[in-house]
């Protein structure tokens, strides 16, 4: 883990570079910065952004720098141009395996800082922007590593060699909108909804992420809009991609129905030939969330396994069964438990 202490920072000179601090820290790789003067519009500002781009970083402006700096259980590294060569540190540095803190100054830095640091590091020994010090050396830290980390949030950057693809979250109303868009009845939006309030019920007892669950849930029956047959989910699945929402949300979509659908039996039932069985655990909270109801109305699981007997799919039956377990093992309760 590592924490960026930016110190004398000056709220109405320094926001702009102050900032770029921030964002550099949470792109390369830091889990939070630490910031000496209150600024609550720098907050609002950097958790905008983890709200929009997603990860887990975080800021905290108004803190006490030279006890956070000197209290710090870890390894404690000053940047400044008169430390030590990155080269000659580097290695020492991350093969302790200790968490650090990264003391990043703004105008001159009291002389504590030096004294306190367990390592005051040159990035190079000639004048630098504060902002490209921490980024080499963070790199140089993760070997790069740091860059091919994948972020998840609302808003989602698609590499391309021409313009611009972003694919989206979206969050509650954006997904009510889409439903809307598509002509979606009150029956289908009551059934998505009760979906939705179980499934995030199920993902707040686990580590599943919830706005995927969320937007997947509301989603999950957006191809009905267009065919009730058993392609709705694929049918949604090309809806979503249509509207650039992302992949993480187009795949609950497009494995949502029962406890999936294998690739020998899609065949069968005449979709392209893939594997629809829900991987990730969001995929497969908001199949089962699905499963629990009739319309709106809740079921248990031992009802959902013996309509599907019923109708002769015993192999349907056992998976969603398998399912119902394998989650509630998950969440350390039976699903059929939570209310």
């Amino acid at each position: 883990m590592i924490t960026v202490l930016r110190i004398n920072h000056r709220p109405f000179r320094d926001k702009r570079i102050t900032t770029h601090v921030a964002l550099t820290a949470r792109a390369f790789g830091a889990s939070s910065i630490l910031v000496d003067e209150k600024d609550e519009t720098l907050e609002n500002t950097i958790n905008e952004v983890v709200k929009n781009f997603g990860g887990n970083f975080s800021i905290k402006t108004g803190c006490n720098w030279l006890s956070e700096f000197k209290n710090f259980n870890g390894i404690r590294v000053h940047l400044t141009m008169y430390g030590r060569r990155i080269s000659d540190v580097m290695d020492e540095i991350r093969l302790s395996g200790k968490d650090l803190m990264v003391l990043v100054g703004s105008e001159k830095v009291p002389m504590d800082a030096y004294e306190i640091a367990d390592y005051n590091v040159s990035v190079t020994n000639q004048p630098i922007s504060e902002v490209s010090a921490l980024a080499i050396f963070l790199d140089r830290y993760y070997q790069g590593a740091e860059l091919k980390k994948e972020f998840i949030g609302r808003i989602n950057v698609q590499p391309t060699d021409r313009g611009k693809i972003v694919k989206l979250i979206p969050d509650e109303q954006e997904c009510m909108d889409l439903l809307k868009k598509y002509g979606a009845s009150e029956k289908l939006i009551e059934h998505v909804k009760a979906v939705k309030e179980l499934a995030v019920k199920i993902a707040e007892r686990c580590s599943a992420d919830q706005r995927i669950v969320v937007a997947g849930s509301l989603l999950h029956d957006i191809g009905r809009t267009r065919t009730n047959g058993v392609d709705h989910a694929v049918v949604g699945a090309e809806i979503l991609r249509s509207e650039n929402v992302h992949e993480s949300i187009v795949q609950v979509v497009e494995r949502h129905i029962g406890a999936g659908i294998s690739r020998e039996d899609a065949v069968k039932l005449g979709l392209p030939p893939k594997d629809y069985t829900p991987e990730s655990l969001e995929e497969m909270i908001v199949a089962h969330a699905d499963n629990l109801f009739a319309g709106n109305r809740r079921l248990k699981v031992k009802d959902v396994i013996e309509i599907y007997r019923k109708k002769g799919l015993n192999d349907a039956a056992e998976k969603i069964g398998d399912l119902h377990r394998k989650l509630s093992a998950i969440v350390g309760m039976d699903i059929d438990d939570i209310q």
